[in-house]
């Protein structure tokens, strides 16, 4: 949508009466209690309006506030984002210098937050974070050491994250303790893999939705053991211009679902 037909409708009130009509609509159903969120686009966002790629970046890294904000205010327990891949490093070095600068202000911020420590959120990156530049790695142990005790609302931070990656690291894990003589192999089943996923510290550590922002309808690696079962939303919006509507839009679909989980 254009922004001066956006700025408009918002003037007119019409975003404001359909978010009342949004928000009757799913207020009393059952809320996803754990959302998954690719947040793809901010390249193109930046190159359609003709800015550096930085800024799209940082629009991206001061939208991850305000859906945090929004998902809370739904009382939605556990929210997982997609910040950075593992094929995410293949880009220029500039561009993920950037991203990681971006990302250290970020959680810098979440460290600091008010409301972090008011709703209990505790925060923890997944990834293999032992790749990530080293001022950012102490900056995430300070944060999850200051939110290791909390347990009322869950953020997860993918960062240096892949899918397969997850599965791997799982699995050698397993191997070792098989090799060692600690475990057999009759023992390892679904349980045991998923107690040594990233997401373990997670009373949920399945997605009941996963929404990606940007048009692209793919997955790429995201939590590819936790979306098994997971409902799956794709925006045709790029993650930087996301809005309250586009968020309650995808919970409401979600609530019209009828989950089976294969029966």
């Amino acid at each position: 949508m254009p922004p001066i037909l956006e700025r408009t409708l918002r003037v007119l009130g019409v975003y404001k009466a359909y978010e009342e009509y949004l928000w009757r609509q799913i207020r009393n159903s059952q809320m996803p209690g754990h959302i998954g969120v690719i947040l793809d686009g901010n390249r193109r966002w930046a190159r359609e309006n003709l800015l550096p790629v930085w800024i799209g970046h940082k629009k991206g890294a001061e939208k991850v506030q305000t859906l945090l904000d929004w998902c809370l205010d739904l009382n939605v327990r556990t929210i997982t984002i997609y910040v950075f891949s593992m094929e995410n490093f293949q880009r220029p070095p500039e561009e993920i210098t950037t991203i990681m600068k971006l990302a250290e202000e970020k959680i810098r911020t979440l460290l600091a937050d008010v409301k972090i420590h008011q709703k209990r959120v505790r925060v923890k990156a997944i990834g293999r974070i032992h790749l990530l530049p080293q001022v950012l790695q102490d900056l995430i142990a300070e944060t999850e050491k200051s939110t290791e005790n909390y347990a009322e609302h869950f953020l997860n931070i993918a960062i240096a994250y892949g899918g397969r990656a997850e599965i791997v690291d799982a699995t050698r894990w397993i191997t070792k303790a098989v090799t060692e003589g600690r475990l057999r192999p009759e023992d390892i089943d679904e349980k045991l893999i998923e107690d040594h996923l990233y997401t373990s510290h997670l009373p949920k550590s399945d997605p009941d939705l996963i929404i990606r922002t940007s048009g692209e309808e793919r997955l790429s690696g995201f939590l590819l053991w936790q979306s098994a079962y997971s409902e799956l939303y794709f925006l045709d919006v790029y993650w930087p211009d996301l809005r309250k509507i586009d968020l309650w839009r995808a919970v409401r679909i979600y609530q019209k679902r009828k989950r089976r989980f294969g029966h």
